[in-house]
This record gives C-alpha cells, sequence and structure tokens, in this order.
C-alpha cells in the first residue's frame, strides 16, 4: 500500500477502533466497580452474581453472533450502497433477536436456582445466583435490542453514537448501584439485588436510546419501523447462510465458555473469586485489540462490498501486526496492574495466592486471545468466511480446552495456573490456524442477495 494510502487506512482504523476502546474502557470501568462493590460483602455475593452473568453472557454472546452475522451483510451493503438490503437484513436480526431473548427470559424466571446449579454446587453462591436473577431477567431483551442495533451501526462506521449511549448507561448504572447496594439516598440496602436492579435500570435507557436514535433519528439508514414489518424475500436465505454459521459458532462458543465456567466454580470460590477480579483486568487490557476487531471486520467487509480483494489482503496484513503489538501491550498492562487491583479486595490468603497464578497464566495467553480475536472476530468474519470460523472456534474449544481443562481442574487437580492454560488452550491453536487460513486468501467472499 503506497503511504498515501497507508495513512488513509490508519485514520480509517483509529476512526473505528478509538470509540470502540473508549466504549470498552467505560463498561470495564463499570463491571470493576461493580465487583468492588459487592467484594465488600464477602466472596459468596461476588461468586453468585460472577456465575450468574457467566449464563447472561451465553445470550450476549448470542446477540454478537446475530448483530455480527447481519453486519457481514450490513457492511457489505454499505459498501455497496445497497440499502433496502441492508434495511431488510436488519429487520430479520431484530425478530431472531427478541424470540431468543424471549426464550432466555422464560427460562431465568423458571428456573434459575437449577441455571445456577449447573455452576456451583455451593448452596450459598446458588442462593446469591438466584437472587441475582430475580432483576436481570428482563434484561435480555432490553440488552438484545441494543446491542445487535448497536453492533449494525458500527458496521456502517457510525462508532460515536453508541460510544455516547454506553457514557449514558454505564454511568447510570454505576449511580444505582451505588444506591441500591448500600441503601443510599433512602433506599434499602439491597446488595446482590441492588447490582441487578442497577443493572437493568441502566439496560432499559441504553435501549430507549438505540431505539430512539436507530427508528427515529438516523438518516443515513433510514430503518423506521414500518421496516420492521416488512417483506424480505430472498434475503433471508442470504441472511441465515452468512449469519446461521456465525450464531451457531459463537452460541457453541458461549456454551464453551460457560463450561469453561461450570469447571471453574467446580475448583472453588477461591478460583472463582480471584478469576472475576482478573478477568476485568484482562478485558481492560484488551480493549485495544477489541477496537481493531471491530476496525478490522468493518474495513474487510467494506472493501470487499466495494470489490478490491487484493487491498483487503493488505489491510489485512497490518491488521494482523497490529494485533500482535496489542496483545505484547496487553500483557504488560495486566502484569503491573492486577497486583495493583487485587489488593483492593478483602480476599483470603488461598484467594490472593491463585490470584497471583492466574496473573502469570493470563499475562502469556493474553498475546494469543489477542491474535484469535482480530482474525476470528475481524478479518475473517468481515471477509464472510463465516463456515471456516464454525470449525475454528467451535472444534479447539469444545475437543482440546474443554477437556484439557476439565482433566487438569478435577482430576489431576494441578495449580491454577495450569488450568488456566489448559482452559485457553484453543487460542494457541486458533491463532495458528487463523492465520495460516488468512495467508490462502480463501477467507475473502463477497456477499450476494
Amino acid at each position: 500500500m503506497a503511504k498515501g494510502s497507508n495513512r488513509a487506512f490508519y485514520s480509517a482504523v483509529l476512526h473505528i477502533a478509538i470509540p470502540v476502546i473508549a466504549q470498552n474502557l467505560i463498561t470495564i470501568g463499570v463491571n470493576m466497580v461493580d465487583t468492588l462493590m459487592l467484594g465488600q460483602y464477602g466472596e459468596a455475593q461476588l461468586s453468585g452474581s460472577s456465575l450468574a452473568n457467566e449464563f447472561i453472557n451465553i445470550f450476549q454472546i448470542l446477540c454478537m453472533g446475530m448483530g455480527g452475522g447481519a453486519a457481514v451483510l450490513t457492511a457489505q451493503y454499505w459498501g455497496a450502497k445497497d440499502l433496502p438490503s441492508l434495511r431488510r437484513a436488519m429487520a430479520i436480526m431484530l425478530r431472531f433477536c427478541l424470540v431468543i431473548a424471549g426464550a432466555f427470559t422464560a427460562a431465568v424466571l423458571c428456573f434459575p436456582s437449577q441455571i445456577m446449579g449447573l455452576y456451583t454446587p455451593d448452596p450459598l453462591i446458588v442462593e446469591m445466583g438466584t437472587r441475582y436473577f430475580r432483576y436481570s431477567a428482563f434484561t435480555f431483551l432490553l440488552s438484545g435490542v441494543s446491542l445487535t442495533l448497536m453492533i449494525i451501526l458500527k458496521s456502517i462506521r457510525q462508532m460515536k453514537v453508541p460510544l455516547f449511549i454506553s457514557i449514558a448507561a454505564f454511568s447510570i448504572n454505576v449511580f444505582c448501584n451505588w444506591v441500591f447496594i448500600f441503601g443510599h439516598l433512602g433506599m434499602p440496602e439491597m446488595q446482590i439485588e441492588g447490582a441487578a436492579l442497577g443493572t437493568l435500570i441502566a439496560r432499559a435507557v441504553e435501549c430507549l436510546l438505540v431505539i430512539w436514535y436507530v427508528f427515529c433519528r438516523d438518516q443515513q439508514i433510514g430503518f423506521r419501523v414500518r421496516h420492521l414489518f416488512q417483506r424480505c424475500g430472498s434475503l433471508v436465505r442470504v441472511y441465515f447462510r452468512y449469519s446461521l454459521p456465525v450464531i451457531c459458532s459463537d452460541g457453541l462458543l458461549a456454551l464453551g465458555n460457560s463450561l469453561v465456567a461450570v469447571i471453574g466454580g467446580h475448583i472453588g470460590a477461591s478460583f472463582v473469586s480471584a478469576n472475576a477480579v482478573i478477568s476485568q483486568v484482562v478485558r481492560m487490557s484488551t480493549v485495544f485489540n477489541q477496537g481493531i476487531s471491530q476496525a478490522s471486520s468493518t474495513l474487510t467487509g467494506n472493501t470487499l462490498g466495494e470489490g478490491d480483494c487484493d487491498r483487503a489482503f493488505r489491510q489485512g496484513k497490518i491488521l494482523l501486526r497490529l494485533s500482535f503489538l496489542a496483545g505484547l501491550v496487553a500483557s504488560g498492562i495486566i502484569l503491573l496492574v492486577t497486583p495493583v487491583i487485587i489488593v483492593q479486595y478483602a480476599f483470603s490468603a488461598e484467594t490472593m495466592a491463585v490470584a497471583e497464578q492466574l496473573t502469570a497464566a493470563v499475562a502469556l495467553m493474553v498475546v494469543f486471545q489477542t491474535l484469535q480475536g482480530v482474525t476470528t472476530k475481524g478479518i475473517l468474519r468481515g471477509g464472510g468466511d463465516t463456515m471456516f470460523l464454525v470449525f475454528a472456534d467451535v472444534f479447539f474449544l469444545w475437543c482440546v480446552s474443554v477437556p484439557l481443562g476439565y482433566m487438569a481442574a478435577l482430576v489431576w487437580r494441578l495449580p491454577p495456573f495450569v488450568v488456566y492454560i489448559a482452559l485457553k488452550s484453543d487460542y494457541i491453536l486458533k491463532s495458528l490456524l487463523c492465520i495460516y487460513r488468512f495467508y490462502t486468501r480463501k477467507w475473502m467472499r463477497r456477499v450476494s442477495v
């Protein structure tokens, strides 16, 4: 790529990545404040909310799949300036999302203790997670709509709106958690239920703002309520051809990650509590990579939509190098920041020892986490290579990480450092396979109606 085009490309990457990074930093900051607040009430409440959110994360990852699958289409339709097809893809996505959200809501309302019992045998943690579900059951419909629509906005390079909405929603979340967890401003001290209620209120605000912008304010897509009920004809087949592999891939990935959390829950509360805190540091350290992943998916889709495959390949090579550098930066942040954060919690000596081992393991694996993130959720997905990603995401997780992690944790009783490496070993394998796939150029697939 020429110098001028290089500068334009880096500018485009920053334009997409910086708002995503800022948005994720806000989210992570709120989550860290939440864990600090609940940490004041002991490890049981912290573990209960953490494991309850593992189940909620299954739905959120499915939303990422539904939105990401639709974004494969919308990014290319945007590049091709085909707005009618873009709107039909959005309509199909929202209909599907509402059905899945309804199923999750019913499951949590009807079987809260049974769901928690899958994650841990500890009756106290099960009780705490069940209390958390009382309010969070009503967040699925709200978060489903807002998450999927914000992914679509990002796929057409509207980055600032999701950022501003997230700032508003998560500011409300922090305030409401402070009020309801501790019982300030005359409210009752609800503890773990207060954390769930604060999240519910924030999700409601976020959803209303997204709906207002997309259905009433936005002029670029022009999606309105009537489009939700339009006939989508042959695009339904195209949508599911590209989206269903993404949804299945992310769904099986979510279930696999949830099973990893089940293994952690059966190790004990010390492992769950330490991992709950460290996972927030990991998310903070990988925000740069998340921004690069979003830029990779959007720019790859837009470029292929314009019909320029050679430029998409050259851009991909730059993005791979950026992801490796981002992984090294993330590793350094984890090693520097985690010891400072972990001492803020009233953890037992056993939990602190587990946290030290997990910190070292995370710092090593995060480099591979960033590489596989940019390839699977960025370049290859943006290129429409969704069927290959079903294999890459699912095979290594279910056939390597889950069984190896189970044996390391619950049969061989190995140290937490080794257990974490085993549970995340799919990162290494996916990184190598997806980099090889990238250089074959077989991932570039233009969408057609």
